[in-house]
């Protein structure tokens, strides 16, 4: 469901596969739509994630829910220096 027509190549081992990073990532922009706060640890979690495509997920999660904890505000720091341009960009807007 959270992957849409997409999801079927991903699930075929193509795309990644299964273990790849795009369920990591639908499983994040859940979060964009249905929150929960027992959800924050591990979103946060996922920020140290090796693909920018999920850090970047997260800070759009951290910024959707007005997540504002001092966990939360640390890891915005620390993407701003992301090696990823998106990444950075998008926790410094996060930030703002």
């Amino acid at each position: 469901m959270l992957g849409g027509s997409s999801a079927r190549s991903v699930f075929a081992g193509r795309e990644g596969g299964v273990g790849g990073y795009w369920p990591r990532v639908w499983a994040l922009r859940a979060f964009l739509y249905v929150w929960d706060p027992t959800a924050e640890p591990a979103v946060l979690a996922a920020g140290h994630d090796e693909h920018w495509r999920i850090r970047e997920m997260v800070v759009k999660v951290i910024r959707a829910n007005a997540l504002t904890s001092r966990e939360s505000e640390l890891l915005l720091e620390q993407l701003t220096t992301d090696e990823n341009h998106r990444v950075r960009t998008a926790a410094q807007r996060a930030l703002r």
